[in-house]
């Protein structure tokens, strides 16, 4: 009995099915359509948000009054490239651009390579105190500049090292070591050991391990850290206004600062050369721009 009414469910929960009709279902592909559409739209505007300042300045920097950026609708009729030659010409530009240059490179080449040294010792080597070590480096980070500028300055002063383009390297790499170390630390963890392995039975000694086969792996890793290196140099006032005495040893972050004065600002010139300032920046980020993201990521995670 039970085997002739159970075709007959079946044929009725067929049949009421067939009359129901067939279910639309929304597909992935449109789903996923309606997602890309919003997420490039959400990424266009913080776009265009984080571009507004540059452009603006850019504008800024075509108005030929010092007083133009009170009124910057007027500046479209009367745009011209009169602050940039006057900034070339009139003032000590290629100077600050030769200190800025000789101090960001000298900070990147020296506080890379003792931060690739450091993160790769504690990475690798089991010396006592290794991991306080490293929380050492991190608590130099939470001391405020003005309570580091008198004693670094009485240090330099007894090294004579005040108004040389040394003695401010030396004082960016304090700022610029710790945090590469630790960056360097996690992505040489990423590192196989088994590399290091690898260097000693081919006869190498510990620093040709680290130079000949650890660094070109870390090249991601690296570059961060001299991207990191080099922005620190590049734009920082504090220690260089007051480390840096000749007019001509100024950065291009002191350099600024001499366009206003108590009683005046010439800001039109300001905007040009934060325009000028910006072409060195932006050829180094496109020097390592390929391993940037790679480094950025892969210190992460240990695997």
């Amino acid at each position: 009995m039970s085997t002739t009414t159970a075709p007959t469910s079946t044929a009725a929960t067929g049949q009421s099915a067939a009359e129901a009709g067939p279910r639309k279902v929304r597909g992935r592909s449109q789903r996923g359509r309606a997602a890309s559409l919003a997420s490039h739209g959400i990424l266009t505007v913080a776009s265009l948000i984080a571009f507004f300042p540059v452009a603006w300045l850019v504008y800024l920097s075509l108005g030929p009054d010092k007083d133009d950026y009170l009124h910057p609708g007027g500046i479209w009729s009367k745009m011209t490239f009169s602050n940039y030659s006057f900034v070339l010409q009139h003032t000590e530009f290629f100077d600050w651009l030769k200190s800025s240059l000789i101090v960001s490179l000298g900070t990147t080449v020296i506080g890379v390579l003792i931060a690739a040294t450091t993160g790769y010792a504690v990475s690798r080597m089991r010396f006592p105190g290794y991991k306080k070590f490293m929380w050492v480096l991190l608590v130099t980070q939470m001391f405020p500049v003005a309570v580091l500028m008198v004693p670094m300055y009485q240090i330099l002063s007894d090294l004579q090292l005040i108004d040389s383009y040394l003695g401010l390297i030396l004082v960016y790499c304090s700022t610029a070591v710790p945090y590469c170390a630790w960056l360097l630390k996690g992505y040489f963890d990423t590192i196989p050991f088994e590399i290091d392995e690898a260097g000693r039975v081919d006869g190498l000694t510990p620093f040709g391990t680290f130079a000949r086969l650890i660094l070109p792996l870390a090249k991601p890793g690296l570059a961060v850290a001299a991207f990191y290196s080099f922005l620190t140099a590049f734009g920082e006032v504090a220690f260089a206004s007051t480390f840096m005495l000749s007019d001509t040893k100024y950065t291009f972050a002191v350099g600024l600062q001499t366009f206003v004065s108590e009683h005046d600002a010439q800001r039109n010139l300001m905007a040009a050369t934060a325009v000028l300032i910006a072409i060195p920046v932006s050829a180094f980020f496109y020097l390592v721009q390929k391993n940037l993201v790679t480094g950025l990521t892969a210190g992460g995670t240990k695997g």
